[in-house]
């Protein structure tokens, strides 16, 4: 499949206005979501109590649920934990104002309700925890702080790295990343957590390994092939680089995907996060930094694009010549990029 690549010559920029409409609309959709429900934080960001127990056979879900919202625990989450009678309940009692107080508390409730959908003595309390409001603000707070602090570490790390061009683009398309996997997280109602916020952060790393590899080879080829324009060049990093793309991604999304179908629900949000990010990371890298470098260079040539030309999507008429064209003193490679169709 690899060797499919190998030679490619495909015009991936011209496609950057439909790839904008397309990434536009997702995000449009994830908005409007997110101001219609909002995020589904979990009880480490809102505060509550987690109540594992294990059941002696097992019992229709719905069963259980109904116990719950008898008992005064409505809306409360519910779901298998790795095996078929082992549960874990997520909720929080209104009115409650201490953490011990309110986790006693929905213990209690949960006991009630199982006595009433399993009976007494056919369940086992396995654990309880305790996240209070407070704590929860704490760790929206850093949680925002980690992803803030990325985009920092990043701008400066390519600044120096390459040009400040390149870096502004790669946090462009960084960002993009981050929006639109909020909003596949609100749109899918993924519950927000811990792991879920991890997920994000390895989807900017990933985002960025794949963005920085297309400019290091960007940046070569400006070098190596001064007379060709940008638009031509950025062509021919991603088509040379692609390969690995194919490699590298599917390896990962394959390993995702696993996650996804045999992994416990605990994993599963991670798995859906890292599979959407993926898929973005790469488009990303491809329609969103590789177009904006584009702009950017057009307007502000930089000192590694000085012998591009930056002529929007296509290469400028050469002027007739009686003789042949001039050659650099460093001739190009046999897969010197072909003019834009």
């Amino acid at each position: 499949m690899i060797r499919l690549f190998a030679n490619a010559n495909y015009d991936f920029i011209k496609w950057r206005r439909i790839a904008f409409s397309i990434t536009g609309l997702i995000m449009l959709i994830g908005a409007i979501d997110l101001v219609a429900r909002g995020l589904n934080y979990s009880i480490e960001f809102t505060g509550g109590t987690l109540v594992q127990f294990e059941l002696a056979h097992q019992v229709p879900t719905g069963n259980i649920r109904t116990a719950l919202d008898a008992v005064g625990l409505r809306g409360a989450d519910i779901y298998n934990f790795g095996s078929d009678t082992s549960y874990v309940v997520r909720a929080r009692l209104a009115g409650a104002t201490q953490a011990a107080a309110d986790t006693q508390a929905v213990a209690d409730a949960v006991a009630r309700a199982l006595d009433r959908s399993v009976g007494s003595g056919q369940y086992q309390m396995m654990r309880r925890e305790a996240v209070g409001p407070k704590v929860g603000r704490e760790l929206q707070g850093k949680a925002v702080m980690a992803i803030l602090f990325s985009f920092v570490v990043t701008l400066v790390y390519l600044a120096f790295r390459f040009e400040w061009r390149f870096g502004l683009a790669a946090v462009v398309a960084t960002a993009h990343d981050i929006v639109a996997t909020i909003a596949f997280i609100s749109v899918m109602h993924l519950e927000v957590s811990l792991v879920v916020v991890g997920a994000v952060l390895t989807v900017v790393g990933y985002s960025l390994n794949d963005t920085i590899i297309i400019f290091d080879r960007v940046r070569e080829n400006l070098r190596k092939y001064r007379r060709q324009n940008l638009y031509e060049i950025l062509n021919l990093s991603i088509n040379e680089t692609l390969p690995r793309s194919v490699l590298t991604h599917g390896t990962t999304i394959a390993t995702t995907l696993a996650l996804l179908i045999l992994a416990g629900e605990v994993i599963r949000p991670f798995a859906w996060v890292m599979t959407f990010g993926i898929f973005t990371g790469t488009f990303s890298s491809i329609y969103i930094a590789a177009p904006v470098l584009l702009w950017i260079e057009k307007r502000w040539p930089g000192e590694d694009a000085r012998g591009a030309r930056t002529f929007g999507s296509r290469a400028p008429a050469a002027p007739a010549a009686s003789g042949p064209p001039a050659t650099p003193s460093s001739a190009p490679s046999p897969r010197a990029p072909q003019p834009a169709r």
